[in-house]
This record gives C-alpha cells, structure tokens and sequence, in this order.
C-alpha cells in the first residue's frame, strides 16, 4: 500500500466573499446619479444663461432632468422638483431685486447688487452641497424654498 505524498493534495482555497447586496433602503447607483444631475444642472443652465442675462435658466436643467426621469425613479422624482423649486425660488428672488432697481431708478441698486452677490454664492454652495447629498441617496431639503412643484 502506498500513501500519496502530501504534495499532491492542492490546498483548501480561501472561501469566496459574499456577493454585494444593497442594502434594504439603498437607492440603485443610477438613481443617486440622476438626483445628483437635477441639482449640478442648474449650475449648468445658469452657466450656459449668463451671457444672455444673468443665468436666469438655472431652472431648465432641473426641469429637463424631472420631466424625463420622474415616473421612473422616485428618488430622483423628489430631488428634480427640490431642485426646480430653489431655483425658480433664486430665480424669483433675482427679478424682483431687478424689478426694485428699475422703479426706483438705478437707487435699488445699492441694495440689489449685494444681495445679488450674496444670494448667487448661497446658490451655488447649496447646489454643490445638494449635489454631494443627493449622490450620497440623501434626501436633501433646500432652506428658504418656495414649494411650487409639489
């Protein structure tokens, strides 16, 4: 009788890791992508519109991601309207400040141009840190919003 040599037993190979599930309540990656868009599309839009008048099109973007995307993915049905709603709120808020400076005759422009500053760096902090929120599947919630789409 002859034993084989231990050399030919291959070893036991590593057990193999558990395949990747999300999460119950996890949002699909795509969905986090597409929430993320509604927000970043804004900056996009008043970019592409502030040769044309002060980027008063920082609403389309978000309007154009929430019409295509919202019977598909709710998470991005909510965060396209959260969107569109600041933006048109910021959107608002800029034509009345223009509005206050054409009636008083230029004199509203000691206090539109400061608060034009002040409003378009809010704008676009908020829009970035709704950005990082959204692509994190956070539902993220804009300060001193109007709720007009509901």
């Amino acid at each position: 009788m002859s034993v084989p040599p231990e050399s030919a037993v291959p070893p036991p190979s590593p057990p193999s890791p558990p395949p990747q599930v999300q999460p119950s309540g996890a949002l699909p990656s795509e969905e986090r992508t597409w929430g993320m868009l509604a927000h970043l599309s804004s900056l996009l839009g008043g970019l592409l519109t502030a040769a044309f008048g002060g980027g008063w099109g920082c609403f389309i973007g978000p309007l154009i991601v929430w019409l295509v995307k919202k019977d598909t993915m709710p998470f991005v049905d909510d965060q396209g309207k959260e969107a569109l709603n600041f933006n048109i709120t910021v959107a608002i808020a800029f034509l009345v400040l223009l509005l206050l400076s054409v009636v008083t005759f230029g004199i509203g422009l000691l206090i539109a141009i400061p608060l034009w500053v002040i409003i378009g760096i809010a704008w676009l902090v908020l829009t970035i840190v709704a950005s990082v929120k959204a692509n994190e599947g956070v539902r993220y919630r804009y300060p001193f919003t109007l709720r007009l789409i509901k």
